[in-house]
């Protein structure tokens, strides 16, 4: 007596038709999710809201040294773009009593900022700018070195270029060819007028 095989084989190709259709569906999906994929627009990075509160050095009235002064600055994103930012700012001038350490007409070309260093590139209009003598390139320098030293704390060194090439010195007094820590031992304090009436 011959066994009936006709049930094996209607689940044989229930089996076939099932993985068949499962394969179909399957290279749908994947085809609309490629398609998805690349078409879609790349969202746009978000801006930075709001401002920060950065520490510019100025030289004080006399010229005798460097003070801070408080500015509000847009928020910004990377680390050299921040460092930018805030050097414009010196460039800008200081808005109460203190006097600009950089010439106006300086333009920053670009900052990098790797590790703990920061190369810091201006055009000519910055070393052309200064006034000759000692004092003004020590004031102008390190009102940058100590601006970024205290604004970003992981920046220990800063390198200048001008026109995108070393430099030995600007004005013949102050050696660029090492990188630069911040010196805060020009910083001064100012002497409080009614501070000092009371004293006399």
């Amino acid at each position: 007596m011959k066994r009936n095989n006709r049930p094996r084989r209607r689940m044989a190709l229930l089996i076939v038709a099932f993985i068949v259709f499962a394969a179909i569906i399957g290279a749908l999906i994947m085809q609309k999710y490629e398609k998805s994929r690349l078409t879609s627009p790349v969202p746009p990075q978000p801006r930075q809201a709001g401002t920060f509160l950065a520490t510019l050095f100025f030289a004080s009235p006399d010229g005798g040294g460097l003070v801070r002064e408080g500015r509000e600055i847009d928020a910004c994103g990377e680390t050299a773009g921040c460092v930018e930012a805030v050097i414009d700012e010196l460039v800008n001038g200081p808005l109460g009593e203190l006097a600009p350490t950089l010439p106006p007409n300086t333009t920053i070309r670009g900052v990098q900022v790797a590790g703990d260093k920061a190369v810091i590139d201006l055009d000519k209009g910055f070393e052309e700018g200064l006034p000759a003598g000692s004092s003004a390139e020590m004031t102008a320098v390190y009102s940058i070195v100590d601006t970024v030293a205290v604004n970003f704390p992981q920046i220990k060194n800063v390198t200048f270029l001008i026109e995108g090439k070393p430099v030995e010195t600007l004005k013949g007094h102050l050696d660029l060819r090492q990188p630069l820590a911040p010196d805060f031992s020009l910083e001064k304090g100012l002497k409080n007028p009614a501070t000092e009436t009371q004293r006399h």
